[in-house]
């Protein structure tokens, strides 16, 4: 779908990876794999990125939803500095369309001039630094949307000795996703299910291009990678296709990728699908392991042993967990098993944070 919109315009920022057409006089959006071709004034299916004049523009920069300050472990991600506060925010608009999607009131927003916070990235970094946050997460949308916004934002919290990550769905072209994670310190990849089928059917999108997205952060970059699957009953959750996920992860990745398993409730245009049991979030933890998978975690449930992360080598409790806040530490300051000196995978660096459950919002700047 394209948009045509003429009111409520945001500050226009010049994207990048577009090209014309000039037997109909479009312009192509190389950002993502649906390649929108738009005629002046429209909008892409993300709705950020529009055709204005000779030019693709993203008019979400400088643009957000509000800010946060959260535990790590929120995004989720485990194996990252754990217990320490991240700096969250998002944009409008998504490039998937998720019928099942839980923070649809961002990411399907049209209202883009009336986003609450204003902010360059150096304002960012410096409400991080101020604020005592280890890293900034581009997430509650798809950052690969802003990605010119992302990329900046990431350079001056580098400056400043602040990590970025990233919570995507993948969905993304090779050279633009080069630059995007050449960026990013550490990412949580929605790897939503393992059919095409579902792609197609649920997110408008395609498989494919997830999957190489994947690939490619595991083996080309310095990013540190997790996965996340949104167990949807009846769509996504049945033995064979969590077997055949868990043994490509295993396959193609290899063992100690953290993946995550999370429950859905009802939302947006799936309101009809009950919430997920916990029951199937541990059987889908069971058959990952069982495939080889050294970490395996349960989210949005209650479960001290599935938010709980163990040593590959002699199966002892290194980090323990109570929702975000972090009981048992049985790590070395340089990421290694007390027990049996086994290196626990991730980015560790000294002792956890103490950050657990707070939740804390931030003002960047006043309204505009």
């Amino acid at each position: 779908m394209i948009h045509d919109t003429t009111k409520g315009e945001a500050p226009l920022h010049t994207a990048r990876y577009w090209s014309s057409r000039p037997e109909d006089g479009r312009l192509v959006c190389e950002l993502c794999p649906r390649f929108c071709a738009l005629k002046p004034g429209q909008r892409g299916l993300c709705f950020v990125r529009k055709a204005e004049g000779n030019r693709i523009v993203l008019d979400t920069y400088g643009r957000s939803s509000g800010f946060c300050i959260d535990p790590i472990e929120k995004k989720p991600l485990n194996h990252f500095l754990p217990g320490t506060p991240v700096l969250s925010f998002g944009t409008a608009g998504c490039n998937l369309a998720c019928k099942f999607c839980q923070n649809h009131e961002i990411s399907k927003s049209r209202e883009v001039a009336s986003l609450s916070d204003h902010a360059t990235p150096e304002m960012i970094a410096d409400a991080a630094e101020r604020a005592g946050a280890a890293s900034v997460a581009y997430t509650y949308n798809d950052p690969v949307i802003f990605h010119e916004y992302a990329v900046d934002i990431a350079a001056a919290c580098h400056a400043k000795g602040i990590r970025s990550v990233a919570v995507t769905a993948g969905y993304i072209c090779p050279e633009p996703r080069s630059e995007f994670f050449a960026h990013m310190d550490a990412a949580n990849i929605d790897l939503k299910a393992f059919t095409e089928r579902f792609y197609h059917d649920l997110t408008a999108s395609h498989l494919a291009p997830i999957l190489e997205t994947i690939e490619y952060v595991a083996k080309e970059t310095d990013c540190w990678l997790e996965l996340t699957t949104l167990l949807i009953p009846g769509h996504n959750d049945s033995d064979r296709e969590l077997t055949e996920m868990s043994e490509w992860i295993m396959d193609r990745l290899g063992p100690d990728v953290p993946l995550h398993f999370s429950a859905f409730h009802p939302d947006h245009r799936m309101s009809d699908v009950p919430p997920t049991p916990q029951a199937t979030l541990l059987r889908a933890r069971d058959i990952a392991r069982a495939a080889g998978l050294h970490h395996v975690y349960v989210g949005n449930t209650h479960h001290l042993d599935g938010q709980s992360s163990y040593c590959a080598g002699c199966g002892e409790r290194v980090i323990g967990r109570d929702w975000y806040l972090l009981t048992d530490w049985n790590l070395t300051d340089d990421g290694c098993c007390r027990s049996c000196g086994n290196r626990f995978p991730g980015v560790i660096e000294g002792p956890p944070g103490n950050w657990g459950r707070k939740r804390q919002p931030v003002r960047i700047s006043a309204p505009t």
